[in-house]
């Protein structure tokens, strides 16, 4: 393991690379499963079939996504994690 990969897994938990999840929730019926995909193929152009589970709200007017995929380093999550929080559609992500 390199410094980079171990000083990682030492503040963040995580030996890289490793599958990790992405939850984004934002209003339901208006592209917000595409948006999130879009994101997480342009930091993550080698994800194939990614694992994706989509649950409404209670009352129907919001999603959840969660995207669970291969990540490589911490910055690429950071620039994830920053594309979805800026996303007019994504009210938060985690």
């Amino acid at each position: 393991m390199n410094d980079s990969n171990h000083s990682d897994a030492q503040e963040f938990g995580f030996v890289f690379p490793c599958s990790f999840p992405i939850k984004a929730m934002g209003p339901a019926n208006c592209g917000l499963e595409a948006a999130v995909l879009e994101i997480i193929y342009r930091h993550a152009p080698e994800t194939i079939d990614p694992a994706v589970s989509i649950r409404p709200s209670r009352g129907g007017k919001w999603i959840s996504i969660t995207v669970t995929f291969n990540a490589e380093n911490r910055v690429q999550l950071d620039a994830i994690y920053q594309d979805l929080t800026a996303h007019e559609l994504v009210l938060w992500a985690l």
